[in-house]
């Protein structure tokens, strides 16, 4: 029997029946089972997460993407961020990680439909004459070609009708910037800084304006180079009251002569006190040869002309302005105190030894790069803003938020250059100073050399320091970033950058 059985044991377990053993076993497999499947599951993970990061980048492109869109504000509302850092989802957080500014910097980067570089700026019209501009520009003649500008009022539409002249509006009227857009002009190019594109009769190359002073040997106190004797305003008138004040006046012009006027007039001037740099016109910012010539020759000019001349004074104190007939006698005695006292009278050239102010050089600076040049660079980015404004323009984003901080994307460039930077600036310090020191760190983190360099004289273009003059925002005239404009404070600004999604500046380096 117990052969038996032990036969019928052996053939029971061959036949595969259970037995209490495997029953036991199956049920330990059981148990671990979904063990063994979470670990498969996590090791999958693991190894898909190093694997895939394309699918992981892509993602998180898309998901901060969604969020902005269905933000009201336009912010990217980033869970997880520690630092304005934006980690992706998916796989080993450490290994994806990009912050708010490099994350903008992506978004809101933009390809224009034209590149300027295979297709320039095209002016009609004119002649080249520059040698260097930063952004590709054509002038000439084509007339199988639709230019971007033509000089004259316009001839086919989507030209830009361009005025340029150096004359003045007392003379011509059609120069009056208010006047010239009524007849039609897109862009007036004239002396008014308040023109789209200044044309000033200033510049670094055509005038050695920090010549060294010499000896004033004449007896006469002042020189006048005066040939137009029809002049609308005052300034013969102001000759004569001069004169008789007493103050000696040798005068090679056409008008009142009593020189020779066959001379070299900067040649000349150098040898006098004083200059009289009247012009034919009182007119805000016609500023001729005249006025540059006396800052050439080292002499004290004696101005009658634009009401604003001390926005071109080389420093307070340089100019003595006749603003009307009647301060003719109290600018006579002030040259006659000068001539007597030579530590004041040095006081009024003191510039032409220490430099000039920065608000001199940050005016001439501007002539640095050529009208011409400067009508380009208004042209495109004209082209490029118009662009930006249309309905199928790239959505971006501008701005990165984490709860209550916001990192903001803006953009500047050097007054004089077309391509843009990008800097950032946080909520939590919108300050006019950070936007100042933002701006600094970004030229000098590129070793920035200021378009002004190489044109300026030698004794006043300073070291590698970056020193800001102005920051101001793109679509300015030159009035206003010279002279009147200003943040209100911490609060404008803030307000500006708000409302201006990517804002863009300028800044002026000195």
């Amino acid at each position: 029997m117990g052969i038996i059985s032990n036969l019928r044991g052996s053939r029971t377990q061959a036949e595969g029946l259970p037995s209490s053993t495997s029953v036991s076993n199956k049920k330990k497999w059981s148990s671990l089972m979904p063990l063994v499947v979470a670990l498969v599951v996590i090791a999958e993970i693991a190894f898909l997460g190093r694997l895939d990061m394309a699918k992981n980048a892509a993602f998180f492109d898309s998901w901060p993407e969604m969020f902005y869109k269905s933000q009201s504000s336009g912010g990217v509302e980033v869970a997880g961020v520690e630092k304005f850092g934006i980690e992706a989802l998916g796989g080993d957080q450490n290994l994806v990680k990009e912050s708010c500014e490099e994350w903008l910097e992506r978004e809101d980067g933009v390809v224009y439909s034209r590149d300027f570089g295979k297709d320039p700026i095209w002016v009609s019209g004119g002649e080249q004459e520059w040698k260097t501009c930063s952004v590709s520009c054509t002038f000439g003649f084509d007339s199988s070609k639709k230019p971007d500008a033509a000089f004259g009022l316009p001839h086919q539409s989507g030209v830009a009708s361009v005025l340029r002249s150096m004359e003045s509006a007392s003379y011509y009227s059609e120069n009056n910037i208010a006047q010239a857009q009524r007849r039609g002009y897109d862009i007036v190019m004239t002396t008014s800084l308040s023109s789209d594109v200044p044309v000033g009769y200033f510049s670094w190359a055509e005038y050695d304006i920090m010549a060294p002073v010499m000896p004033k040997t004449e007896k006469a106190l002042a020189a006048a180079f005066i040939s137009n004797c029809g002049a609308r305003n005052f300034r013969l008138e102001a000759l004569v009251g001069l004169e008789n004040a007493n103050i000696k006046i040798d005068s090679y012009g056409g008008c009142h002569r009593n020189r020779d006027g066959r001379v070299d007039k900067v040649e000349a001037l150098r040898r006098y006190k004083f200059s009289l740099a009247f012009e034919n016109s009182n007119e805000e910012d016609y500023v001729t040869e005249k006025f540059f010539q006396s800052l050439v020759a080292g002499t004290v000019p004696v101005v009658i002309g634009a009401p604003n001349i001390e926005d071109f004074a080389p420093s307070p104190g340089s100019v003595l302005h006749i603003k009307e007939l009647e301060d003719v006698q109290s600018v006579a005695k002030r040259m006659k105190y000068l001539a007597e006292n030579p530590d004041a009278y040095n006081q009024s050239l003191r510039w032409k030894y220490e430099g000039p102010s920065d608000s001199f050089k940050a005016l001439v600076d501007m002539a640095v790069v050529h009208s011409s040049c400067r009508l380009c660079i208004h042209l495109a980015t004209v082209i490029q803003e118009k662009e930006e404004r249309s309905s199928d323009f790239k959505k971006r984003p501008c701005k990165c938020s984490r709860g209550s901080e916001t990192v903001y994307h803006l953009y500047v460039r050097e007054r004089g250059r077309f391509e843009m930077d990008s800097i950032f600036l946080r909520s939590g310090n919108l300050t006019l100073g950070a936007l100042e020191a933002a701006v600094l760190m970004k030229f000098k983190s590129v070793e920035h050399v200021p378009i002004w360099k190489q044109e300026r004289p030698k004794s006043i273009r300073g070291g590698d320091e970056l020193k800001v003059y102005r920051i101001y925002p793109v679509g300015l005239t030159q009035r206003q970033a010279l002279y009147t404009f200003k943040f209100e404070g911490d609060a404008d600004l803030r307000s500006h950058i708000e409302n201006n999604p990517c804002a863009k500046f300028e800044v002026i380096f000195v």
